[in-house]
């Protein structure tokens, strides 16, 4: 009996201890699926905002005119783009390349732009392309000089606006962002997407 007791005082603690193990619980969900856990800005949002912009100016009368005419004056050849740098102007950290990225995707997919490397990606082509010249053969070297020019560029930021009242806050984002031809630095398109807004109700402090 009085074994059976030690025992009993020996693996009780053993089995708490691997009762409450600290391995996290992990569960897989649709890629799309919305979820929200913080308030803060999360990929559903990315994602709402992003296609709805370049849905709009790749759709705008404007932006269309004006592809169509630049096919008339070369023989069919598609205007390109190139993404520039989206601001973070919000009151929270948020990593616009993310933004940038599928904005490139979209404008990529959509068949209606041609599309040229910019940013980093551009300086390491370049940078492979010097690279060439010393140690490629003269047949297979990347030629210099030789690149696509961008004839349009599309910037944009995102602004947040946070209101606070107890425990209770809204945050609303707001997405700006502009199509610009290079050359002229005439605006071709503007728009903006105002459709996130959160209300975040934290627990009340116990007294």
């Amino acid at each position: 009996m009085k074994m059976r007791f030690v025992l009993t005082l020996v693996l009780l603690p053993l089995l708490i201890l691997f009762g409450c193990s600290s391995t996290p619980k992990v569960t897989r969900v649709e890629a799309d699926r919305q979820i929200d856990l913080s308030g803060y800005w999360n990929d559903t949002d990315v994602r709402m905002v992003c296609d709805s912009l370049i849905r709009d100016c790749l759709n705008s009368a404007r932006v269309s005119n004006e592809i169509a005419q630049f096919s008339a004056r070369n023989g069919g050849r598609l205007p390109t783009a190139i993404v520039g740098t989206f601001r973070n102007n919000s009151s929270e950290h948020i990593d616009t390349t993310i933004i940038s990225s599928r904005m490139e995707i979209a404008i990529v997919n959509s068949g209606k732009l041609g599309f040229v490397a910019g940013g980093d990606t551009r300086t390491e082509l370049r940078a492979e392309r010097n690279d060439q010249q010393m140690n490629a053969s003269e047949a297979t070297a990347s030629a210099l000089a030789n690149e696509t020019g961008a004839n349009y560029m599309l910037t944009g930021a995102v602004r947040t606006i946070v209101d606070s009242a107890g425990n209770q806050t809204v945050r609303s984002y707001f997405v700006s962002a502009e199509l610009t031809n290079l050359e002229t630095n005439e605006r071709l398109w503007m728009g903006s997407n105002d459709e996130i807004k959160k209300i975040v109700t934290r627990p009340r402090a116990r007294p």
